[in-house]
Parts: C-alpha cells; sequence; structure tokens
C-alpha cells in the first residue's frame, strides 16, 4: 500500500479558533463560549478558466477563492469571530483607510507612498495585539507544522511557518512602492481606478514571489526573502498557544483531514 501524499494545508486564525484551507474543502474550529467545541466543514469555491493559471493572475484569484470561503465559515458557523471583528480593530481599520487618503494628497514620491504602506498594516498589528488571535495564529502554525512533519505533538512544533502570509508583506509593499514610483512618473495625477490597478498588480507580483521562494526554499536569496517575514511572526504575529487552544487547532485539522480523504474516495 503506497504511503498517502501529504496535503498542502493553509489557513487564518480566528479570534477564537482556526480555519483551515485544504485542496478541495475549508474547515473551522472554533471555542464557544460555554467551553465546548464548534466544529464545521465545506467546499471551496474555485474560480477556473482562461487566464487562471497566468502569474500574477492566478495569485489574486486564490486569494479571493480564501475570501470567499469566510461568509461560508461565518454562515456553517455563526460563532466564529473573524480577525477583524472587533471594535478596536475597526476603528484601526477607519483611521488607516483616512489617514492613507490624506497622506496621499499631501506626501509625494517614495517616502509619501512608504508612510501609506506603514500606515496600512496598522490595523494588523491592533488585531494581533488584542484577544487570543496571535495565540490561534500561533495554532495555525503549530498545527499545519506537526502534520507535515509527521509529528504528534503539535506543541513541540515551532510557531512560525515558511507559508504564512507575512512573508507577503515585504514583496507587496516593494511592489506597491515600484508600481506607485512608474505610475506618478505616467501621470500626473492618477485616477482611483489606476492606484487599484497598482494595488492588484502589486498583490499579484507578491504572490508570485512568495511561490517562487516556496519553490527554491533551499537557495539564500530565498531565506533572505523570508527573513522579515519570519521576524514579524516571531516578534508580533505569533504567541505561544495554551493546550485548549491547540486542542481547538487538532479539531480543525481532523475535520479537514476527513473531509479531504471523503471527497478523494472513489465512489462505492
Amino acid at each position: 500500500m503506497t504511503e498517502r501524499k501529504k496535503l498542502r494545508l493553509g489557513g487564518m486564525a480566528l479570534r477564537n479558533g482556526l480555519l483551515v484551507h485544504g485542496p478541495t474543502h475549508w474547515a473551522a474550529a472554533v471555542r464557544r463560549d460555554d467551553g465546548t467545541i464548534g466544529v464545521a466543514s465545506g467546499r471551496k469555491p474555485r474560480v477556473t478558466g482562461p487566464g487562471s493559471d497566468v502569474p500574477g493572475v492566478r495569485g489574486v484569484l486564490r486569494l479571493g477563492e480564501a475570501m470567499a470561503v469566510i461568509p461560508l465559515v461565518k454562515r456553517a458557523l455563526p460563532e466564529a469571530r473573524l480577525p477583524w471583528q472587533d471594535a478596536t480593530v475597526a476603528g484601526a481599520i477607519a483611521v488607516a483607510a483616512v489617514g492613507g487618503s490624506a497622506l496621499r494628497r499631501r506626501l509625494k514620491g517614495a517616502g509619501g507612498e512608504a508612510a501609506i504602506a506603514a500606515l496600512s498594516i496598522v490595523p494588523s498589528l491592533v488585531a494581533l495585539r488584542g484577544g487570543d488571535l496571535a495565540a490561534y495564529h500561533g495554532v495555525e502554525h503549530k498545527a499545519i507544522g506537526a502534520y507535515e512533519q509527521d509529528a504528534d505533538d503539535a506543541r513541540e512544533a515551532t510557531k512560525e511557518h515558511d507559508r504564512c502570509g507575512s512573508h507577503l508583506m515585504a514583496p507587496l509593499i516593494a511592489a506597491n512602492l515600484a508600481g506607485t514610483a512608474v505610475l506618478r512618473h505616467v501621470l500626473d495625477r492618477p485616477s482611483p481606478a489606476a492606484n487599484a490597478a497598482v494595488q492588484l498588480a502589486s498583490l499579484g507580483a507578491a504572490v508570485e514571489v512568495f511561490a517562487w521562494s516556496e519553490r527554491h526554499a533551499d537557495t539564500a536569496t530565498a531565506r533572505a526573502l523570508r527573513r522579515p517575514g519570519h521576524e514579524l511572526q516571531r516578534v508580533l504575529g505569533t504567541r505561544e498557544p495554551t493546550d485548549e487552544q491547540l486542542e481547538v487547532g487538532r479539531a480543525a485539522l481532523e475535520e479537514i483531514l476527513r473531509v479531504e480523504a471523503a471527497a478523494a474516495a472513489p465512489d462505492r
């Protein structure tokens, strides 16, 4: 009997649990207010067709699919609390949006764009500093890392992971700065649509850099590209979880493995 190939898993920390993405399905587990664990799963939406495998486009589409899962999770598991489902975080998002618009009007050049990019990550930092989100981010990495390493105890796995979305930050900011500089060189007063196009293109480029780093993980360039993300995870993005939080992570992992196995099983 051949050994089953490891699934490529991703995830997103919730304020009270964990969402895990598999190749074809999602699974989520949360700690309810009464102390019990709620679990749900479902099939992931998929975008296919012309252009869906084009470099720069495919990454944006995959991220869009991941976002499309969120309302499905909330419908199946209403107790799930999303990372931004907090009054303080909502306030930080509003401040960042207003502040970014003001900076764009008043500051020109690379310095202004760098300030806007720095301001844009403030809501994420606010979200991670409050509540259990950083701990469940650690749960995400430990649960998936233990599965990938065939480890029995997720407590022994590291709370940092090479496929964390934090590794998108450095290439995203760099691509955004470069794209905005080119745009302002071509157009004196770029329209909102032009700025949005640069944002999407920057995201697509960042995802391609992320994928390249994973394919060439043993190279010095890939290690350098991942270093900022690892430091962000180590210092701010993750926290060592409790045994109770790790229990929620195991429930999410067991559910994604169950539904993916069922989907892959031949019809009887």
